[in-house]
C-alpha cells in the first residue's frame, strides 16, 4: 500500500535530517582525530532511495591512495566545508518537516 504524499514528505525530510547529522558527526570525528598518527579519515556515502523517498547513508574509511594525495590542510578544509553544508542540509530538511506538519494541521482544521 503506497504511503500518502504527506507521509513521503515527512519520511524524506526526516531521512535528510538523519543523513545531514551523520555527515556532521563524521566531519567532527575527522577533525577531532586529524592529529592522530595513522588516522584514516571516514567518508560518507549517500544513496537516494527513490521508491520510499529519502537517503541511505553508509560510512566507510577513505582509501589510502586518496588519503596520500590530499594532505592535512586539504582534509581539514574539506571537513569544515562538509560541516557547513550539513548544517544547511539539516535546516532545509527541517523546513520540509515543519511545512508538512503545518499542512497536516491545516488539513485537520479544515476537516474538523
Amino acid at each position: 500500500m503506497p504511503l500518502p504524499v504527506s507521509s513521503n514528505a515527512l519520511a524524506t525530510g526526516l531521512s535528510g535530517m538523519r543523513a545531514a547529522q551523520r555527515q556532521l558527526d563524521t566531519s567532527a570525528h575527522n577533525i577531532a582525530n586529524a592529529q592522530t598518527p595513522h588516522f584514516q579519515r571516514q567518508v560518507v556515502h549517500q544513496t537516494a532511495q527513490p521508491g520510499s523517498g529519502g537517503v541511505q547513508v553508509q560510512i566507510g574509511r577513505e582509501a589510502e591512495a586518496a588519503a596520500a594525495q590530499g594532505g592535512d590542510l586539504a582534509d581539514l578544509a574539506e571537513d569544515l566545508l562538509a560541516q557547513r553544508m550539513s548544517a544547511n542540509h539539516f535546516a532545509a530538511n527541517l523546513r520540509t518537516v515543519q511545512t508538512q506538519d503545518r499542512m497536516l494541521g491545516t488539513l485537520l482544521d479544515t476537516e474538523a
